[in-house]
Parts: C-alpha cells; sequence; structure tokens
C-alpha cells in the first residue's frame, strides 16, 4: 500500500471514528421534550361534536396564548384544510383564511376556545405577553352536515420557551375520522422540535453554549499535556511497535491501532458518562457551593498534588492491571479495547490527577459537560498512539523520554496546588471563616507560583528530578511568563484589582491593606464633614447583613430585598437588583470588568438604590424570617435559599450574574441582564431602567433625607 493509499485510509477512519464517537456522544445529550399534545372528539349528540386539543407543558415552560402581540411569540394555532362538510356551532367564529404550509394552498385559522392565560412580562421577546403553564385545554364545538363519512385534516402549531430560550415553532399534523357519525379515534404526537440544553433563541437564531466550546479546548489541551507526563509518554513507541510488529498486514495493525484510539476514547467519554448521570445539574448548586464538597475538592487537588510533586505514586491494585494486560492478547477488536483499558490503567497515576481536575470543573454543571469534558481529553489522548501507528516512520523524530517528562510532572503538580485553592475559597466565603481573604489567597498564589519560577531555572530541585546542568531556552521562556506574572500579581498585595484574575480571587471587600479603599474612606469622611445632608442621601437606613456582605469599589446599598425596595420608594429611585453569589466567578467578572468602568459606577451610584441579592450565602435566618416557598413547597431559612427562591419563583431564572431593574412599586422596568462583558451595553441597559421610570415617575414626592439622620 502506497503512502497517498495510507493517508487517505487514515483520514477516513479518523472521519468515521469522529462520526461514531461524536454520535454516541450526542446520543446522551439531554434533550428538551417539553410540549406533548393530543387531540380527540366527544359526541355530543345529533351530529354535534366538541373538537379538543389538549397540550401538557414541562414545569417551568409555556405555551402562547391564540391572541398575542405584534413582534411578539408565535400564537398557538389550530389550521383546517377545508371548512367542507361540517359548520361550527358558534356562529361568532373566527376565521381567518391563510396561505397554507405548501405553496398555492389555503388553509384556514380558526379560534378555538382556550383557558384563561397567563398575562405577563416575558424576557425572551422583552414585552407582556399571554401564555399557559402546566396544561392548556383548546375546544370547539361543530355540526356534521350529513351522516356520511367524513375526514377532517389540518395542522397543529405552537411555540414553546422558558424565561432564557424557546424552541423553535413546530407543526404537527390531526386528522378526524367520522365515519357514517361515529366518532373518531383519538390521536396524538408529540412534537419533534426538540433542542439541547445551553441553546438559546436570541433574534429568531439558535446559539450554541460557548461554554461547552470552552471546556472541549481546554479539556483536548489537558489531553495534549497528559501524554507529555512520564507514565504515558515512554508508551507510544512501545505500543506503535506492538502494532506494527506484524508488517505482513499492515493494513490489519492500522485498523487494530484505530480500534485502539477509539476504545481509548470510548472509556473516558463513559466516564464522562457515569458522572454526568451521579453528579448531574440536579447537584449543580450544592456541589458548587456547601462547604463539604468545596473543601472535599480542596484536598483531592493537594493530594494530586503531592503525588505530581513525586512524594507517592497513585497506583491502581497490580491484579487489575494484570488481569486486563493478559486479555490485551486476544488480538482483533477486544484485545486492542483491553489495550487501551491497559494504558488508562497503568498511565491512572500520571493521568487521574488530570481527568480528576476535568471532572470536578464539569461535575456543578449541565450533564453534558462531563462527556464533553471527557470526550476532548481522550480525543487528545488517543491522537498519537493512532497518528504514529499510521506513520511509524515518525517515530524517529519523537523526543526522547528523560528527566524532562518529570519535570512536566511537577509543574502540573505546582497547577493543581494553585488552583485547589478556589475551592477552599469559595467554600470559605460562603461561610464567613475569614481564613483565606484575597490578599492570603494572593500570597499563596505569589509564592506557589514563584517556587514553579524557581524550578523552571533548576534552582529547586526534587527527589526524582535529574540534575539540570544548562537551561534551554523553552525553560527560560517558560520561566519568564511565570516570573512576569508573579510580577503581576503583587500590586494585589496592595488592593489592586488585578481584572484579568477578578473571577478566580476573592472579592476585593476582604482585602484588608486596600489602599484605593482607605483613601476612598478617607474623601467620604471628608466630604461628610464638608456637606453631611449631601453624604446622607447614599443610603435610607443601616443595610441588613452589612456586617459580613459588601458592595463592590465602594458603592452603598442593600443586601435585602424588602429592605431595598422600601428605600428606593422613599427616594424615589428605581431599584437595581444584582442576583449574585460568593462562588460566582462570572460575578467577579461583571464587577471587575464592567461596574469599574465610571460611566458605570457613576450611574448605579447616582441613579438607582442598589441591592446584592446573594443566592448561596449560608448564613441562618432569624425564625421570623423563614418563608415556605410556592415553588417547592420547602421551607427557607438561610439568606442564600430565601434569595434564590426569590429569583426562581419571580424571573424562573437560576443563574447567576442576573440583574434586573425595578421601579418602586417591584415591577420591571426593562429586560433583565446576565452576563456580559460589553460595557456599553451595559451602560444602555441602565440608561433605558432609568428612562423608562422617569415616564411611570413624572412627579417625584418631596423627600427630606437628612431626616433619616
Amino acid at each position: 500500500m502506497n503512502h497517498t493509499c495510507q493517508i487517505k485510509l487514515f483520514f477516513k477512519s479518523i472521519f468515521f471514528l469522529f462520526l461514531v464517537v461524536g454520535f454516541t456522544t450526542l446520543a446522551t445529550a439531554q434533550i428538551l421534550d417539553p410540549v406533548k399534545w393530543s387531540y380527540r372528539s366527544v359526541d355530543l349528540g345529533s351530529n354535534q361534536y366538541e373538537l379538543v386539543f389538549t397540550t401538557t407543558i414541562d414545569s417551568s415552560w409555556h405555551l402562547y396564548s391564540q391572541h398575542v402581540p405584534d413582534g411578539g411569540p408565535e400564537a398557538t394555532s389550530i389550521f383546517f384544510d377545508n371548512l367542507n362538510g361540517f359548520s361550527f356551532v358558534d356562529p361568532n367564529v373566527s376565521i381567518e383564511e391563510e396561505e397554507g404550509f405548501e405553496p398555492g394552498t389555503t388553509i384556514y385559522r380558526v379560534i378555538f376556545e382556550e383557558p384563561q392565560p397567563i398575562e405577563e412580562y416575558d424576557p425572551n421577546f422583552d414585552m407582556v405577553v399571554k401564555y399557559f403553564a402546566d396544561q392548556a385545554v383548546f375546544s370547539k364545538k361543530i355540526q356534521l352536515d350529513s351522516d356520511a363519512p367524513l375526514t377532517i385534516t389540518g395542522v397543529y402549531y405552537f411555540m414553546c420557551c422558558d424565561d432564557s430560550k424557546c424552541l423553535p415553532p413546530a407543526d404537527f399534523p390531526f386528522s378526524f375520522d367520522f365515519n357514517g357519525g361515529a366518532a373518531p379515534a383519538n390521536g396524538g404526537v408529540e412534537p419533534t422540535g426538540q433542542m439541547e440544553e445551553g441553546n438559546m433563541l436570541v433574534d429568531g437564531q439558535i446559539k450554541e453554549n460557548s461554554g461547552l466550546w470552552i471546556l472541549f479546548i481546554f479539556s483536548f489541551l489537558a489531553g495534549l499535556i497528559a501524554i507529555l507526563t512520564p507514565c504515558v509518554f515512554p508508551m507510544i513507541p512501545m505500543t506503535v511497535t506492538f502494532f506494527m510488529h506484524n508488517s505482513d498486514n499492515k493494513a490489519k495493525a492500522r485498523f487494530q491501532a484505530l480500534a485502539y484510539g477509539f476504545s481509548i476514547i470510548f472509556i473516558y467519554t463513559v466516564l464522562g458518562t457515569l458522572v454526568a448521570i451521579t453528579l448531574g445539574a440536579n447537584f449543580a448548586n450544592w456541589l458548587s457551593t456547601h462547604w463539604i464538597p468545596n473543601v472535599l475538592f480542596f484536598l483531592i487537588f493537594v493530594f494530586f498534588a503531592a503525588s505530581f510533586l513525586g512524594m507517592f505514586e497513585i497506583t491502581l491494585p497490580s491484579w487489575m492491571i494484570n488481569k486486563t494486560d493478559s486479555k490485551a492478547d486476544k488480538g482483533g477488536f477486544s484485545g486492542a479495547f483491553f489495550m487501551a483499558f491497559t494504558l488508562v490503567l497503568v498511565s491512572f497515576s500520571c493521568t487521574g490527577p488530570i481527568v480528576g481536575a476535568i471532572l470536578v470543573k464539569s461535575a456543578g454543571g449541565a450533564v453534558l459537560e462531563p462527556i464533553v469534558g471527557m470526550f476532548g481529553f481522550s480525543l487528545a489522548f488517543a491522537l498519537p498512539f493512532t497518528l504514529f501507528a499510521f506513520f511509524p516512520s515518525w517515530l524517529a523524530n519523537l523526543p526522547k523520554s528523560g528527566g524532562w517528562l518529570n519535570s512536566v510532572k511537577v509543574v502540573l503538580g505546582f497547577l493543581e496546588l494553585a488552583l485547589g485553592l478556589k475551592f477552599l475559597s469559595i467554600a470559605d466565603q460562603t461561610y464567613h471563616w475569614g481564613i483565606l481573604d484575597r490578599e492570603v489567597y494572593l500570597a499563596f498564589w505569589i509564592i506557589i507560583f514563584a517556587l514553579m519560577g524557581f524550578y523552571l531555572l533548576g534552582k529547586l530541585k526534587f527527589a526524582h528530578d535529574s540534575d539540570v546542568h544548562y537551561i534551554s531556552v523553552p525553560r527560560l521562556m517558560l520561566s519568564i511568563i511565570v516570573f512576569t506574572f508573579v510580577l503581576y500579581m503583587v500590586p494585589g498585595m496592595f488592593g489592586a484589582p488585578l481584572k484579568a484574575l477578578s473571577g478566580y480571587m476573592p472579592p476585593q471587600q476582604t482585602h484588608d491593606f486596600d489602599i484605593n479603599s482607605i483613601v476612598r474612606d478617607n474623601l467620604k469622611i471628608a466630604n461628610f464633614n464638608d456637606n453631611k445632608s449631601a453624604a446622607a442621601t447614599d443610603i435610607c437606613e443601616t443595610p441588613k447583613y452589612a456586617e459580613f456582605l459588601h458592595l463592590p469599589h465602594g458603592l452603598e446599598g442593600y443586601f435585602d430585598y424588602d429592605q431595598a425596595l422600601a428605600c428606593a420608594k422613599a427616594v424615589n429611585k428605581p431599584l437595581f437588583i444584582d442576583f449574585t453569589g460568593h462562588g460566582c466567578v462570572n460575578c467577579r467578572e461583571m464587577e471587575a470588568n464592567v461596574w469599574s468602568d465610571p460611566k458605570v459606577l457613576q450611574l448605579l451610584r447616582d441613579e438607582f438604590v442598589i441591592v446584592a441579592l446573594y443566592v448561596d450565602d449560608k448564613s441562618r435566618l432569624p425564625e421570623s424570617e423563614w418563608i415556605t416557598s410556592s415553588h417547592d413547597g420547602k421551607v427557607k431559612k438561610t439568606v442564600g435559599k430565601k434569595f434564590a427562591d426569590f429569583q426562581i419563583n419571580r424571573f424562573n431564572v437560576n443563574a447567576q450574574p442576573y440583574y434586573v431593574l425595578f421601579d418602586t412599586e417591584g415591577e420591571l422596568l426593562v429586560n433583565p441582564r446576565a452576563y456580559d462583558l460589553d460595557v456599553d451595553a451595559f451602560v444602555d441597559f441602565l440608561k433605558r431602567g432609568i428612562a423608562e421610570f422617569k415616564t411611570r415617575s413624572p412627579k417625584p414626592p418631596a423627600f427630606d433625607a437628612a431626616a433619616l439622620y
């Protein structure tokens, strides 16, 4: 077989591999199927029948009324192909003639009786609409013209959404067969207009959730890094040589190599699927905020870091490896599979910490994330084995194993140690332990990365390291990058915002020695002494929970909705609600990169009453403030659960950050806004809210701010 045929065979095989694994992965995806519908007829006697369409709607989804405003969602519609052979009992029935779904045809839209709809603001379309939740029944009475057999056909058309995404409109045929006056059989179908979780309808187009792509790329890079560890890299030539030892049948050897690569991907993807099933979205909030999983994840990362730094080896039982290895000698696809399984087990001491990091990163998210993460990791991990098996001549250019492999492992150990601190930080913030404030966290990172830099320069040596007689250029360049990062973090010890790390650092408010805050407080004291009445207009009364909750950038506001709304009424200002959380990375990025902009700060400080509602705070409420949720019927006893329940009940959203603008009556001013680092768009969001508020409150009441103090 010549090289051209080899290349064609390789790329055809890779394409086939992508199709098979991609199909397997997507088959496990969580598919949304929120609407089921059926139809039937009820015999009323005297050739009269009632046509009934019943739609069952999943929780948190809604179906729109037959009457919606222009520019809004698609209305639920029932179309008839023709109106021959029957008439409607209601003489005032509304019938609209429209162009059919097929060119050149005509259909008739008939307005059916419908239940009383809910009329509320819909964030998908930025308007008030009528919709149904749980179930909707549409009915209409007809009179058959004769006892002759009659078939009535048409199309049931609808659109359904939740508060963050919509399914494409779906249309499904119906057919009522009246045979000599006999009632037709019941009918019904389930919609096929499904979509994967994470998509969103924006301006009529379905947008893919970019977070999955970011996770895939991160996991793919992690898989490439895992190849460079001392447990994996030396196995590449050994494995490839095993596949290519049969020179008489190279095609068979390449098939086995492909099966080997596919098996690696399959094994890791199954692992991701198991995590998705056992630790899926239902556990997301508990995993991301409770101290038990976060402290456990921190300890796991420290354990993995100690292993990478050479303190001990993480090994699986030898009987497991030997038993799997013995089955690899069978040959064929099963032999290739058990060889792949042996590789996974043998390399566990190096890949385990990396795989664990990916699973920990994704376990608290949507169901797809662990699957996508493991697929990305295993795809990169399997590529070199498959490539070198197809092109064995490339082995001559492969770098030789040596001490540099252990250096890669040690660098990964430093990274695991640094990243593990994030989990401890989340628990610390959520429960207000005060053991890992911003400057302590920064001090750990500065020391960890400084030690990594010295290690790369050969000034620090571990037990399994080889002697470094000289520094290679790549190692020098990497050490320069590490020390540059260390110097970047040093000003953070004195209060510098470090915007590039805002999502991973504890909030600025936990920093004890913040020069900016000290200067700002001194200026406030000076302004207060110069003009007490002006300084007194910031807030109406001492905010609840202010002893452990704070707003960024010196802003003043509240942490309780009722208290903030009362103040908004008193000063006649719109209410800015920030649904946030201690463990919310995107919240910190918004505060560091958007809220810090002078235009945004000026609007927030001067035009709004601000309230930050922490949905993950574990502080216990006094019993008099406990609430029973109308959403799940449970009693909410902590600050976080109370305001998380408020967000879910009011907006049917459980994601942060989420920004809402209310008037003084607690009514929405404009469409709420989520995570978006576009400063100009956020300024426009605030200004539109202010403009709408002024149209609703043309005459603000007189208010004596000084009387509050």
